[in-house]
């Protein structure tokens, strides 16, 4: 089985089922694992983590899609 959607993707739909766009890395996480978002994952990092690297800390990669909320949140543009 192959992933569907790219972890932003994944985030991204996440965040649009929040009333204000907003949530924290693991509540995401936790989402896109109830839901089944993104099922395969290389290497031993926590979903939540892969969340805060891939939105946050991605060299700017994603910066037209999220915004960051210290101390753990994202939001959505």
């Amino acid at each position: 089985m192959k992933n569907i959607l790219t972890l932003h993707e994944a985030i991204a739909i996440v965040l649009l089922g929040k009333l204000e766009r907003t949530a924290s890395f693991q509540e995401i996480a936790d989402v896109i694992e109830k839901r089944g978002l993104f099922p395969i994952r290389r290497g031993n990092i926590p979903l939540a983590k892969q969340v805060e690297l891939r939105s946050v800390q991605s060299q700017a990669r994603y910066s037209h899609l999220f915004d960051f909320i210290p101390p753990d949140q994202i939001k959505l543009k």
